[in-house]
């Protein structure tokens, strides 16, 4: 039992790493003596030193070190690269015991961190929450293991199935008036969200209509990468997207280019070009897309069965005449209520 509570403290330390580590694991790791944590670390940022360094230098009195039992979320590191092996480390400070949560399929790691660990006499026990632990890093896990980033669909609906009215039938001050679905609560989470996810992605008529920015104004932090779907190129340069702001990919049917912030990335539309781009931002070590919309992009992800995870907010308010939200069909895995709105949690089990 106490190994989960440490276990747990490990994931706790390693969340605080969201948005920062990437393209590298979310880590956390303690230090426990005489069933007290104490040391504890956790990867800050990427390139900087990993959770088991943190948690070692963390120690007041380096004589426990043999000691006691280290507790990580993921198997330690063995091969040099941007800090020396973890393993290496934890062996030359005579650590007896070692319990991981779960293995690093990167090739760089894959079961080497623990080799080198039992080799050196060191006890090594795999799979304490195993399950939450796979959780926590899923994204840098579908990275690794199936070369493509993590693809979160989000959208607000109201209760009767509506993503947004119909911009085509009403003028621009009754539009701007009723397109907002959630509160300002909602979007601060969102933007909280943000910061913890590599890109944000929108097609062409949700760049125009909606003109969004889509960066974290709401929540400080990390600003992501934006996507959008602009196959004839007809977006104008006015918009928010393309203010060189932040990091910003378009893709297109035309040209590979870049122009300063943002990269123009061709695909052939007339194959899956959605697996395409997949291929690409993996190349380009984005681990983490979410969908924003509009309802053609998000249902063709949805039918070409390419999405891991879906949040959807079902608002208390009704539109008469609108676009219609995509229709769901994962594995329900948790629901809130925030701001008077339930908040659905799909998995594509």
């Amino acid at each position: 039992m106490n190994q989960e509570i440490w276990m747990h403290r490990c994931f706790e330390l390693a969340r605080l790493g969201a948005g920062n580590v990437a393209p590298n694991p979310m880590v956390g790791s303690v230090l426990v003596y005489d069933n007290k944590i104490i040391g504890e670390g956790w990867h800050q940022k990427f390139g900087s030193n990993h959770a088991e360094v943190n948690a070692i230098n963390s120690v007041k009195n380096p004589d426990l070190l043999p000691l006691s039992t280290l507790y990580v979320n993921l198997e330690p590191c063995a091969h040099f690269g941007k800090t020396p092996p973890c393993a290496n480390l934890i062996i030359e400070k005579k650590i007896k015991k070692v319990v991981i949560a779960c293995l690093d399929p990167n090739p760089l790691v894959a079961g080497k961190g623990v080799e080198l660990l039992k080799a050196a006499g060191v006890e090594v026990e795999i799979g304490v929450l195993e399950k939450e632990g796979i959780e926590l890093n899923k994204r840098f896990l579908t990275s690794i293991e199936k070369n493509r980033p993590y693809v979160i669909l989000k959208w607000a609906q109201t209760f009767n199935g509506y993503l947004s009215p119909d911009a085509r039938k009403m003028s621009p001050e009754q539009f701007e008036e009723e397109r907002h679905i959630t509160g300002f609560l909602v979007q601060k989470l969102v933007h909280k969200w943000r910061t913890q996810e590599d890109a944000i992605m929108v097609a062409t008529n949700t760049a125009l209509t909606d003109n969004p920015a889509l960066n974290n104004r709401a929540w400080e932090g990390r600003a992501p990468a934006r996507i959008v779907l602009d196959q004839h190129l007809r977006l104008p340069k006015t918009l928010k997207l393309l203010d060189q702001s932040q990091r910003t990919f378009v893709l297109n049917a035309s040209k590979n280019e870049a122009d300063g912030n943002t990269e123009y990335i061709q695909l052939d539309f007339s194959g899956n070009w959605f697996k395409q781009m997949l291929d690409e931002l993996h190349i380009r070590k984005i681990q983490s897309i979410v969908v924003e919309g509009g309802a053609q992009l998000l249902n063709t992800i949805i039918e070409n069965n390419l999405w891991d995870e879906a949040i959807v907010f079902y608002a208390p308010k009704s539109i008469s005449n609108g676009i219609k939200a995509p229709y769901i069909s994962g594995k329900i895995n948790q629901v809130e209520t925030i701001d008077q709105m339930k908040m659905t949690q799909y998995i594509n089990a």
